[in-house]
Formats: C-alpha cells, sequence, structure tokens
C-alpha cells in the first residue's frame, strides 16, 4: 500500500492495463449529490407510507393517484441534484479506457448528465414516463385535472418508467450487464450496498470469468470478502483521487 494514497498498488495496475471495466454504482453515488435514498426520501406527508407499498403494480392498480403524486414528489428531490465528482470521474475513465461498461441500480440520469454514454439502467429511470398498458415511452401528453395523466395514445394511465418491487428487470438491460460482466476483465462496485439482485451477482458473474474484482464504498458489504481490493470512504472523494493515479 502507498502511503500517500488509499489505493492498493494493485488496483492501480489493474486499471491501466484494463482492457474492458465493469462500473456498477447504486445509491451512494447519488447520496453524495444530495438524493436521498429510498427510505430517507420518506419525509412529511409522506412519512406514514412505507416505500414498499407505494412502489409496486398492486399499489399502482388499487390507488394510481397516490402512487403518481409520490413519483412526482421524488422527482422534485432530484431536480436541482448535480452531478457529483465521482460522476465525473466515471466520465474521464470512458474517455480514457479502450472499453468501459456502466451499470446503474440508480434511476435519476444523473451519469447521463454528467456525460457518460451508453449507461445500462438496471431499474429504470424516474425522469422517464410510460404507458402503464403499452409500456412505451410517453414524452407529451395533455395536462388535465386528471392524476395520473392519460396516455394520448391508448388512454391508459402514465407511470414513471422505474422497476417496481414484484417486476422483472429489463430484459435488455439485464442481458447487457450479464454480457459485460462475462466480458470484463476488471469489475468495479461503488456506492452499493451489494444484497440487491439480480444486480448483486453481476461481481460473482465477473468473478468466475476471471475478472478482479474492486469496491468502494462507506463501509464493507456481502461483496468485500470476494473483493481483490476494497477501499472505504466518499466515491466523490475516491473516484477523482483514482483517476488522477490512472493518468
Amino acid at each position: 500500500m502507498n502511503s500517500q494514497t488509499p489505493f492498493p498498488a494493485g488496483l492501480v495496475d489493474a486499471l491501466r492495463s484494463c482492457e474492458h471495466l465493469v462500473v456498477l454504482t447504486g445509491s451512494g453515488v447519488s447520496a453524495e449529490s444530495g438524493i436521498p435514498t429510498f427510505r430517507q426520501a420518506q419525509t412529511g406527508f409522506w412519512a406514514r407510507f412505507d416505500p414498499q407499498e407505494l412502489a409496486t403494480p398492486q399499489a399502482f392498480f388499487a390507488n394510481s393517484r397516490l402512487v403518481w403524486e409520490w413519483y412526482e414528489w421524488r422527482r422534485q428531490l432530484i431536480t436541482d441534484a448535480e452531478p457529483n465528482p465521482a460522476h465525473l470521474a466515471l466520465v474521464s475513465l470512458q474517455q480514457r479506457l479502450p472499453e468501459l461498461t456502466l451499470i446503474t441500480q440508480n434511476v435519476d440520469g444523473l451519469h447521463q448528465l454528467a456525460g457518460s454514454r451508453g449507461v445500462v439502467e438496471l431499474h429504470g429511470n424516474i425522469q422517464r414516463t410510460i404507458c402503464s398498458q403499452e409500456r412505451t415511452v410517453i414524452e407529451t401528453w395533455s395536462e388535465t385535472a386528471e392524476s395520473p395523466p392519460r396516455c394520448p395514445n391508448c388512454q391508459a394511465h402514465l407511470r414513471p418508467d422505474v422497476v417496481w418491487f414484484g417486476e422483472s428487470l429489463p430484459a435488455e438491460a439485464i442481458d447487457q450487464a450479464m454480457k459485460a460482466a462475462n466480458e470484463c476483465d476488471l469489475f468495479l462496485s461503488i456506492g452499493t450496498s451489494a444484497i440487491v439482485h439480480p444486480a448483486a451477482s453481476l461481481a460473482h458473474i465477473a468473478l468466475r470469468q476471471g475478472a478482479s474484482i474492486a469496491e468502494i464504498n462507506t463501509e464493507q458489504t456481502p461483496l468485500t470478502p470476494y473483493a481483490n481490493y476494497t477501499v472505504l470512504g466518499k466515491a466523490g472523494v475516491l473516484m477523482p483521487g483514482l483517476l488522477d493515479l490512472f493518468q
């Protein structure tokens, strides 16, 4: 270990020689932009509700207005959020490495706002709206007093384009993620609890294929015992430092 850096020399060497880096990000990265985690967001009027009871197809069927307004409120929470140094460092890494696949469990779109390309969104994007029936992305609709609004094509209710409890992940996204995990030579997990599947299984897929595993988090996770390199701390501090060593 270099006394002047928290990063193991092996991690820096692995990054420098990497042909295909896969990065998986979780809520810890968004939290550093001031976006509350799923449960931390339950304040004020919404504190009386269990988020796991709102983020379900059953809840939307039973009270679509309540669920729509909860997501409108959550959108407002991230309206003023900006990418933090961890987001920006990943943009720079993508520009410098032969190949970087960025997979995220976050739904805020901050990676794209920072400039990352080809982001694989496992859990959707809260900023997008889809038809609850046809599942197509809807860009515009007629504003009426009705909440949620109706699809302009089929008149079904609109809903946020996020994965709810009990729903499958988007097939294309999980296929892309698993393919990348199978092909990478370095897998970097940042700010994720490593307990939500199938995202948590991606590092183990990479490990079985001979990739090195690195983890950046504020605390140890179930992935830690399997990781070749673990660095504890905030991603917004550590990622720019790792980028500096890579240059």
